[in-house]
């Protein structure tokens, strides 16, 4: 079960992946099927119900593009 969810305001997300390399559950990906209004594959998570809510993502993000909610 979930502890958290994790939304991404993607139309900002510059696909850096530095979220990706935080994510202790591996769920937060680059989406290459996906080009946002900058141009860029944003990040997303893969599996959502897997989400631990520890937030290392948003901490990561440099321009503050994600958002976690704990439950």
């Amino acid at each position: 079960m979930a502890k958290g969810k994790v939304t991404f305001d993607v139309d900002r997300c510059k696909g850096c992946g530095l979220c990706t390399t935080v994510c202790p559950v591996n769920i937060v990906a680059i989406d290459k099927g996906k080009i946002n209004a900058k141009g860029y594959n944003p990040a997303t998570v893969t599996e959502l119900e897997k989400c631990i809510g520890c937030a290392n993502c948003a901490t990561m993000c440099p321009d503050c593009v994600i958002t976690v909610e704990r439950d």
